[in-house]
């Protein structure tokens, strides 16, 4: 996430400059070939260039809104997720028996159980799919470099290891759904402690029914990261951009050739900047429609669970608590 006031005309340029290459290359060709080369039949009507530029503003607008509706479900959810902590940690800090000996030892097996799920469900959300970009495209990868993704660098069985007993570390390493298995550890224990009486059944019940909230905020966020934004609109909005952005310079030949002898060179810098509007507009849409992938628009889970286990720490009494993390260059992931 930009944590800034907005990203700078030149962090925009810099990130699409193979952009404007390719930009410039589509625009000097026609009017080398129109001017130099004595083909002065190559050019177009404006009126079938202006119709397929409606169909690719339309689409890619619509491309826009859709993406930026998954990555405001993805906040949203991510906002469910610290609302429902803070009520786990209210009740493992209050619903145990106060007359158990073991009191602060199993608040803190709670807390720190649910911590480990926040981290293992973030290093499971960051986990690359073949259909996203920051890994593969290199103004993605680039970009990349400006902040640190911590789940690219850590390991998870490292982060966990405190927090989850060795048996407990034992069940979920291995499992393809290490997260979910977390939730399934705190379920048995509330269970047993239900049975031996340190949890009455109503209270019982209000923390099965947080378990089950976390169950559906983390299904939610699977989703989300494990069904793209469908390839069939994506695609035709790649495809009728680019075939807007050929067309345009041999659309404008014309207009700018009529404007005098040195009027024809004018077609290059107006077809670019046209083209490099529609490149940013599909630019942003693809970076805005995977959430959880890495990039500078993702939704700053990592920040966000640092939060949350700041809250919860505290909860139970705990001073010596991790800092919140702070944006680098901007970008807070």
């Amino acid at each position: 996430m930009h944590a800034g006031r907005r990203y700078s005309l030149s962090e925009f340029l810099i990130w699409s400059r193979r952009g404007i290459y390719y930009l410039f290359i589509v625009s000097a060709v026609p009017v080398l070939l129109y001017k130099l080369c004595g083909l002065q039949w190559m050019y177009i009507p404006w009126a079938p260039v202006t119709l397929i530029g409606t169909a690719a503003v339309f689409i890619a607008g619509f491309r826009n809104n859709a993406t930026y509706a998954r990555s405001w479900e993805a906040r949203q959810i991510y906002g469910a997720i610290v609302n429902s902590s803070r009520s786990w940690g209210i009740m493992a800090k209050d619903f145990i028996d106060k007359k158990n000996p073991d009191l602060q030892n199993l608040r803190r097996i709670l807390i720190y159980r649910h911590i480990a799920w926040l981290t293992a469900l973030r290093f499971q959300l960051r986990q690359p799919r073949k259909w996203e970009n920051v890994r593969v495209q290199s103004r993605y990868r680039e970009y990349a470099k400006k902040y640190r993704v911590a789940e690219w660098d850590e390991d998870l069985v490292d982060i966990i290891k405190p927090l989850l007993s060795k048996n407990e570390l034992a069940k979920i390493i291995d499992a393809a759904n290490p997260a979910a298995q977390i939730i399934g550890l705190q379920s048995e224990h509330i269970s047993q402690l239900n049975s031996e009486n340190e949890i009455e059944t109503l209270k019982y019940v209000e923390m099965v029914t947080v378990l089950k909230e976390f169950y559906d905020q983390q299904g939610r966020n699977e989703r989300i990261k494990n069904f793209p934004y469908p390839r069939q609109f994506a695609s035709i909005s790649l495809f009728f951009i680019h075939l807007f952005i050929i067309m345009t310079p041999f659309g404008i030949l014309k207009e700018f050739d009529n404007l005098g002898v040195y009027g024809i060179w004018l077609t290059i810098p107006f077809s670019m900047i046209i083209g490099w509007i529609f490149l940013i507009l599909e630019g942003v849409g693809e970076s805005t429609e995977n959430p959880f992938e890495g990039g500078a628009n993702d939704i700053p889970i990592t920040a966000i669970s640092r939060t949350i286990e700041i809250d919860l720490r505290e909860m139970i009494g705990e001073t010596d608590v991790p800092l919140p993390l702070q944006p680098i260059n901007n970008i807070l992931m």
